[in-house]
């Protein structure tokens, strides 16, 4: 998913405004709307004012680290199943006994 679609679909999501966001960040509101529906490139600092307007945080991450991201952020679990948690391993309890 591009950064513009990202930025856009967290706008709806926080119900902010055109105007919201020009207010925090000092953009036109007509350069917001470009960038957010992928019409207009931007610098990385305006991507960075965007998404801190947006209370969110601009993130790279390396393609083949892509896949466990999105399953973090999705709230899956990374890892076996039956894992014990760190207190089991700390008092010697787990799903491995």
């Amino acid at each position: 998913m591009k950064i513009s679609e990202q930025l856009s679909a967290h706008r709806a999501k926080s119900d902010r405004t055109l105007q919201q966001i020009h207010d925090v960040t000092g953009i036109a509101t007509s350069s917001i709307s470009k960038l957010l529906s992928g019409k207009s490139d931007a610098k990385a600092g305006t991507l960075e004012a965007l998404a801190d307007a947006l209370d969110a945080t601009w993130v790279l991450v390396p393609k083949h680290l892509l896949p466990e991201v999105q399953r973090l952020l999705s709230g899956k679990a990374i890892g076996p199943d039956e894992a014990p948690s760190t207190v089991d391993q700390l008092f010697g309890g787990g799903a491995n006994e």
